[in-house]
């Protein structure tokens, strides 16, 4: 058997009806290579692995895992990674999907892990805390809408599938799931470069209580900060607003 790692941030799906739901999401778009972030005790794995024509690989940080999903599956005897996902190196050379219950103590950071590969990964799909999930999904004008979902939102399409209850877990966490699934976008946001437009985004949500032309003003030369635009706060600019205002930077 195994145990469970309140340090790893270790809460093990074990609701079938959930997990079939988030089986049948994947199957809505094609995948040949799919990589599963933290399979943990296999619940989901044991279906991912019979899913026909599909190369699958895993990576799991906890070494006793790993020796228990090789025993339990013949199938990941080479499979399974043993990194942090964080510290890993592209796991295929051609495109590939994303799946996982994702540590919730991490996932932020798996998912701007992902963006490095952005362009080889066509979807996510991932269980988060729920609060996460909406911050990655939110729009404009919310009061969830943040960096998360400002540099996201350019490169993916985000849909909040589904809530998944505490009790649908062991042990169950004390706050509510949430899965979404990402789909790479084929246009490209048109931006001065990438870095100017992380750089903004950042600035301005570091005080996002503050309206633009306080938070950002660095950033711009006085002339710029007396538009109209940088009257509001950053929970009002959509992702193509500052996009636009990357070509106004200094």
């Amino acid at each position: 058997m195994y145990t469970l790692k309140k340090s790893l941030g270790q809460h093990f799906l074990k609701d079938e009806t959930i997990i079939q739901r988030i089986i049948a999401a994947l199957k809505e778009d094609e995948c040949n290579n799919l990589l599963e972030v933290g399979p943990g005790a296999g619940a989901l794995t044991k279906h991912l692995i019979e899913i026909p024509g599909i190369q699958f690989k895993a990576v799991e940080l906890d070494e006793e895992k790993v020796d228990y999903l090789q025993k339990k599956f013949n199938k990941l005897q080479h499979g399974i990674i043993h990194k942090s996902f964080l510290e890993i190196d592209k796991p295929f050379e051609e495109p590939f999907t994303v799946i996982g219950n994702f540590p919730y103590n991490i996932s932020t950071q798996i998912l701007f892990k992902i963006l490095e590969w952005k362009d080889e990964v066509p979807v996510i799909i991932g269980m988060f805390q729920k609060e996460v999930a909406q911050r990655a999904a939110a729009a404009p004008g919310s009061k969830v809408y943040g960096v998360l979902s400002a540099l996201i939102q350019p490169y993916y399409d985000i849909e909040y599938l589904f809530d998944v209850p505490p009790e649908s877990f062991n042990p169950p966490p004390k706050v509510m799931s949430g899965v979404i699934r990402l789909k790479r976008k084929t246009a490209q946001l048109d931006v001065k470069s990438e870095r100017a437009y992380w750089v903004l985004v950042k600035t301005a949500f570091n005080q996002r209580r503050k309206t633009m032309r306080n938070a950002v003003k660095s950033l711009f030369e006085t002339t710029i900060l007396q538009e109209d635009i940088f009257n509001l706060r950053a929970e009002a600019l959509s992702i193509q607003d500052f996009a636009s205002l990357t070509y106004k930077m200094k």
